[in-house]
This record gives structure tokens, sequence and C-alpha cells, in this order.
């Protein structure tokens, strides 16, 4: 195991203006469990079928959310606000900590060009323990 320490080991300025940026914008894809299937299907009071065939498609072996196509706007957001943020998947919940944006600083810029919580003026440093255990 490596001692290196990654380049963001002082931590990272970061803080979501709820902007709905990272729901829009550009092609993607936004994969998810078959338990966090159930849980979004639950909350929008449909059958996991129901949200299966209304809400997702299918890509390389697995499931994601699916998004307007002329937009990209996630399926799931309105007047740029998610619809279903308190069940979101991981991978909506964990941005902006994705291993792609932290592997180098330029990366890091890449993806504050296209999200204005990425280092914020009025963000708080968000501490390398706390980064981690979202990766």
């Amino acid at each position: 195991m490596s001692d290196e320490k990654p380049w963001y080991h002082e931590g990272l300025k970061f803080k979501c203006t709820g902007c709905g940026g990272c729901c829009t914008g550009s092609p993607g894809y936004v994969f998810f469990t078959d338990e966090e299937a159930e849980t979004m299907s639950a909350h929008l009071k449909i059958s996991k079928d129901e949200f299966m065939k209304k809400y997702t498609r299918y890509f390389h072996g697995r499931y994601a959310l699916k998004e307007l196509s002329k937009t990209y706007d996630c399926i799931f957001l309105k007047d740029k606000k998610c619809t279903i943020y308190p069940v979101r998947p991981k991978q909506c919940r964990t941005f902006p900590w994705w291993v792609d944006q932290l592997k180098s600083k330029e990366a890091w810029e890449e993806a504050a060009a296209r999200c204005e919580g990425i280092n914020h003026c009025d963000a708080p440093i968000i501490p390398l323990e706390e980064i981690q255990k979202e990766l």
C-alpha cells in the first residue's frame, strides 16, 4: 500500500448550491442497484416493474435512469430540483467525489467548470477523510 498522499490531501472546497447542473446538460448514465430501484419505486408509490419500464434504460448489462433526449436532463429533474432527492441513487449522493474527478487537479478543475459548487467562494473545505468515505 502506498503512503503517497493524494493531491487533494488538504481537502477540497465544495458546497452543493442546488442548481441541478450535475443532473443535466450532457449525456451520461446514472446507474443504480436493485435495492435502490426498490426504494425509488416505493418513494414514487409505484411497482418496481412500472418504475423499471417508465424510468430506466438498459445499457451494457446494467440499468440506468433515463434522461430527456433533447436536454439530457435526468428524468427526475423538474425545475432544477430532484424529485426523488431523499432516495436518489448512490452515484448521485456521492457527487462530486468520483474517482475520475479526483484523479488530478486538472480533472477537478474541469468538473468545477460544470459545477458551481466546486470551489465555491462560500464552500467549506471538505477534509480528506470525508472525501475518502464517499469514494
